[in-house]
């Protein structure tokens, strides 16, 4: 059992040194496959779905480079790391990260985002879907993998500035990101599930479909009811598309290992309640975007407390043979890297505490960033080039 695979990605765009322009519309109306964000400083791309881990790394670096050279051109633009307005920046109105900048003035959704969050929402990341047809194994999925959620953003995080300051947290993003609605259970069914999107919908805590933010999701053609995927919504921007598929391969993994052991299930396999467990998670969540890989989590299936590291590490080793099986155990194995080296959060920060100021990390990650696909491209994705 090989499972289909997808992205989201989400990006900011900007100059080498780091400031964050707005300029989706351009590239939206010059540039086919890219879409608008509500604000205009992030533009997103999907790849299709795809069963291969070589197709997706092309998949996720084609768009990229086609970005890329139109940026180049535009004045000499560029895409920029990190899930969050990292670099200070001010106009005539004042600071620009207090402000939204419109990429859709005419869209009255984007004109609810903006009142109801303002620009808590003027993040970039990735969101993972992978592909379960079964209503109710997706179901049970998600609930296994929301308790799990947490290392994902241990593993993904980002974020660690803000303003051109640090703020305490590895992601930033995920430690202001309003979820919505503010109490989301974890689903007993694809019937309890479709009753409670519904409810949602009348009662005006969901604007539309779409406005189930969470750490984790169904998604599907039709929501609530036609749905073919889990979607994997905490993670930071991974900007080396290496360590985004080996997190993508330990989710797929995990969710085999999950497809085909029914017992796996938090309301069964779990001490706690079902709303023990919502709190458990979102303690977890908290835990995870403060300290990313050092954080204290606790463990669904006994309550213990284990180091997110430590967490993924047992979960690297039980699902190791999973992988192999299936043939994809070499795009897991640079999990062990992050593991060791730390995420991009960790790295960035340990930059600027030996005293390197935030604006020359943000530049040189751009820089490295660029370097890092240009080598994956010449190295691996030769086919794709015009």
């Amino acid at each position: 059992m090989i499972l289909s695979k997808g992205f989201e990605i989400e990006m900011y765009t900007g100059t080498p040194q780091g400031e964050i322009v707005g300029l989706s519309d351009k590239i939206i109306s010059d540039l086919d496959g890219f879409m608008r964000e509500p604000d205009s400083r992030n533009v997103e791309y999907i790849t299709q779905p795809s069963m291969s881990y070589d197709n997706l790394l092309c998949a996720l670096l084609g768009p990229r480079r086609k970005l890329r050279n139109y940026l180049q051109k535009l004045d000499n633009y560029t895409l920029i790391p990190g899930s969050t307005l990292s670099l200070p920046g001010r106009d005539a109105s004042g600071d620009i990260s207090q402000r939204f900048f419109r990429s859709d003035p005419t869209n009255p959704y984007h004109d609810y985002i903006e009142q109801t969050y303002g620009t808590k929402v003027v993040t970039a990341s990735v969101h993972i879907n992978i592909g379960i047809s079964d209503p109710e194994v997706l179901m049970r999925a998600c609930r296994v993998i929301r308790m799990e959620a947490p290392l994902f953003l241990a593993m993904s995080a980002s974020s660690p500035f803000l303003d051109g300051k640090t703020t305490g947290y590895h992601s930033t993003r995920w430690g202001i990101f309003p979820q919505t609605p503010d109490h989301v259970p974890l689903f007993t069914s694809h019937a309890h599930h479709i009753q409670w999107v519904n409810e949602q919908l009348v009662i005006g805590k969901m604007q539309n479909i779409r406005h189930l933010w969470v750490s984790v999701r169904p998604n599907g053609d039709r929501r609530p009811y036609d749905l073919n995927r889990l979607e994997l919504r905490i993670c930071d921007l991974v900007t080396d598309p290496i360590a985004l598929l080996a997190m993508t391969a330990l989710l797929e993994a995990r969710l085999i290992q999950i497809i085909d052991n029914p017992s796996i299930d938090p309301l069964t396999q779990s001490p706690f309640s079902p709303e023990e467990l919502i709190t458990l998670t979102m303690k977890n969540e908290m835990a995870a975007a403060t300290d990313s890989l050092d954080a204290k989590l606790q463990r669904w299936q006994d309550g213990n407390s284990i180091l997110a590291r430590d967490w993924i590490r047992e979960l690297y080793q039980e699902i190791w043979s999973i992988a192999k099986q299936h043939g994809f155990s070499c795009f897991l194995a640079p999990l062990q890297n992050i593991l060791q080296t730390g995420n991009e959060a960790q790295q960035w920060l340990q930059l600027h505490k030996i005293g390197v100021d935030i604006q020359r990390v943000i530049a040189q990650a751009i820089l490295a960033t660029q370097e890092r696909e240009n080598e994956l491209e010449s190295k691996l994705c030769l086919s794709v080039r015009e």
